[in-house]
């Protein structure tokens, strides 16, 4: 057993943190499988401002159809830049022409209308499923060869989409909240920007998906149809570089059903008690980048997905061949986050360079019975954790639903859930194949939580050269062939719990002297376990095994 001064932690993981910008060739550079070079739009020398249209500044006009007639021009003539001089341009939605480049110059700022009646009802896809929701601020649907560029910022007016829960704010808040105008909830512990949203709230039993109501109503409640801010479907040849976009009705960036994908040197944020406030959600999309971002969001921040139940199993485009590294999560419900709308697939993506500083999550993969779908091939490495409030890892196969309690854990908050295995069938999902490697988190909740289904282990996951400062250890449910190599759990618990888990190997196990067992191994399903005998000096008392495992479960070499 070795003790490693938090001191010693704090200065590694400072060290780390400043990492420099990355150049498109350092992207590329240690990927794990065979990943296309993305090429980057090209653009002809034409441009134009849209003030040459008739655009004014000051926030006060809005410039919807300057804008429109700005890239129509610039698409007339074979393509080019479109240019969002400094100052305050306020506009509805904008729709994109292929070979469009919109800029935005430093100290500009295109902001959209709150004007709920600028923005149509149209058929999209919003968390998995096919549905009706209002035009996105931005839009590009089935066009080739775009980017939206430049230093200025994006925002897309979502405090006038968005209801806001109470207990999300300070009181002070809520008051000039209700000033504002809107409506509460019955209970008034929410509020909405109108009755219409209210009412579309009210009608929905699926997360934003208004169901309860035919779809010829759906216009009654058009104001809770909130759209997501950036909308990319069905296009090729993407680029996002330099702009800050912020403030999303809904999700910020969504590229959707899309390849030949750049995203690099954002600002992306949003209000952190914003609902559906994603930074990133890539669906469906094959051959991208994401490089030298900083996200500080109301939910997910880079989050991978590929259509949620039947829907994403019928669109059947796995989310693939993606590069995430050298970005920084400040807040967020998870720093990098695959699901739980992953009926489609997700493979071939690799993660790494990238800094986790106080996000609900780190690393976060979940998922549901009735997805269905596999992850696999997923790897990555070199990231720095710090302050998260609870699990620095976490894979959950029943997202939104209970977790098992295990003996010991008298304050867990989770019921009991039925251990008894279902059929497996299209709607099981799968986890696979996923490989972490230089891992480091201090000051943190918890260091992993391992999760598959009873029908469905969580398969091959391998955790190699990690260090976690926490308060609790490793948990692993339902797992099968985990792997942990050279791994300092640095916490007031036990190091390690394995549960109904199996074919599992733990060499180079390092953890605190806490008058505590380093491992325990509970649940008459587990099988297999091997334990390094040079990690447990005092195996009597280091270990502990469940009164429903077999001794000759634990194999000590």
């Amino acid at each position: 057993m070795k003790k490693i001064a938090l001191s010693i932690l704090v200065v590694l993981f400072i060290s780390t943190i400043s990492a420099q910008e990355m150049t498109m060739d350092e992207v590329y550079e240690g990927i794990e499988f065979d990943m296309p070079r993305v090429p980057e739009p090209e653009f002809p020398d034409y441009s134009v401002k849209i003030t040459d249209f008739g655009a004014e500044a000051g926030g006060l006009t809005k410039n919807t159809k300057a804008i429109a007639d700005a890239i129509a021009d610039v698409h007339d003539n074979g393509g080019g830049k479109v240019i969002i001089p400094r100052g305050i341009w306020l506009t509805g939605p904008i729709e994109f022409k292929s070979n469009i480049n919109l800029h935005l110059e430093a100290g500009a700022l295109l902001l959209f209308s709150r004007d709920f009646d600028d923005y149509e009802l149209i058929k999209t896809s919003f968390e998995g499923l096919n549905t009706v929701r209002n035009q996105s601020p931005i839009s590009a649907l089935e066009v080739e060869n775009i980017a939206i560029t430049g230093k200025g910022t994006i925002d897309g007016n979502g405090d006038a989409w968005r209801p806001v829960k109470k207990g999300k704010m300070t009181s002070s808040q809520w008051e000039t909240l209700l000033n504002s105008g809107g409506v509460l909830s019955e209970d008034e512990k929410m509020w909405f920007p109108s009755e219409k949203s209210k009412k579309g709230h009210e009608s929905s039993s699926n997360f934003n998906v208004p169901d309860l109501i035919d779809d010829n109503e759906l216009a009654s409640v058009k104001d809770f149809l909130r759209p997501v801010m950036v909308s990319i479907v069905k296009s090729k040849s993407i680029l996002l570089d330099g702009p800050t976009f912020q403030n999303s009705p809904a999700w910020n960036i969504h590229p959707l059903m899309s390849e030949n994908v750049i995203i690099r040197n954002l600002n992306v944020r949003n209000p952190w008690y914003s609902q559906n406030g994603d930074g990133l959600d890539l669906e469906s999309c094959k051959n991208a980048l994401i490089y030298n971002n900083t996200f500080d969001v109301g939910d997910d921040a880079i989050c991978f997905k590929s259509g949620k139940n039947k829907d994403g199993r019928d669109r059947g485009m796995p989310t693939e061949n993606v590069i995430v590294k050298n970005n920084i999560v400040y807040h967020g419900h998870g720093g990098f986050v695959i699901g739980s709308e992953m009926s489609g697939g997700v493979k071939n993506v690799h993660v790494s360079n990238c800094t986790f500083i106080g996000t609900d999550v780190g690393l976060r993969f979940k998922s549901t019975r009735g997805r269905g779908g596999v992850v696999e091939d997923i790897f990555i490495s070199d990231i720095d954790m710090v302050d998260i409030p609870t699990e620095t890892i976490r894979f959950n196969m029943f997202y939104g639903g209970n977790s098992p309690i295990l003996e010991g854990d008298q304050d867990a908050e989770d019921e009991a859930r039925d251990e008894e295995p279902e059929p497996v069938t299209e709607e099981t999902p799968s986890f696979r194949n996923i490989s972490m490697k230089n891992i480091r988190a201090i000051g943190s909740k918890k260091a992993a939580f391992f999760m598959g289904l009873p029908e469905m282990s969580l398969e091959n996951v391998s955790l190699k050269n990690a260090v976690f400062e926490v308060e609790e250890g490793i948990t692993a449910i339902d797992a099968d062939g985990l792997k942990l190599k050279d791994v300092k759990v640095l916490s007031k618990d036990a190091a390690l719990t394995l549960y109904n888990s199996k074919n599992v190997e733990v060499k180079g196990l390092e953890y605190s002297e806490n008058n505590q067992p380093a491992v325990r191994v509970m649940g008459e399903k587990s099988a297999n376990i091997n334990l390094s005998k040079n990690d447990f000096p005092d195996l009597e008392t280091q270990l502990q095994i469940n009164d429903k495992v077999s001794e000759s479960v634990i194999n000590v070499d």
